[in-house]
């Protein structure tokens, strides 16, 4: 079975099924679900589903991440990010373009597996 990385809107009961899945391998729960404020993506990476805590370097990586996407929002015409915050188990991002969803949530995720193998 492939693990699947992050889901994007989806039915509540898909989001409960894939968290469990992500407690289960010891994995970051990723979720993307569509603002209709504003037409783009509210992402989220919740840790308490895994054995791991964002770093400080990883906190710094998130912000450039964040500051990417504003960059990418901006070249095309499109608001800014509505916001993002980040702690030691959580982070959202609110308004990452549909354009980015895939590799912006497949970073997200490869930042917790490359920093936790270190």
């Amino acid at each position: 079975m492939t693990f699947q990385k992050y889901l994007g809107d989806s039915k509540m009961f898909e989001y409960d099924k894939h968290y469990r899945n992500c407690q289960q391998f010891d994995k970051p729960f990723i979720k993307a679900k569509i603002n209709p404020h504003h037409g783009n993506y509210f992402v989220q990476i919740d840790l308490m589903t895994c054995n791991y805590k964002f770093s400080k370097n990883d906190e710094e990586e998130l912000k450039k991440m964040a500051n990417n996407e504003n960059d990418f929002l901006e070249l095309n015409s499109e608001s800014k990010l509505e916001g993002f915050s980040i702690t030691s188990e959580l982070a959202w991002f609110d308004g990452v373009s549909l354009k980015n969803l895939d590799s912006f949530c497949n970073a997200l995720y490869d930042l917790t597996q490359n920093s936790k193998s270190n």
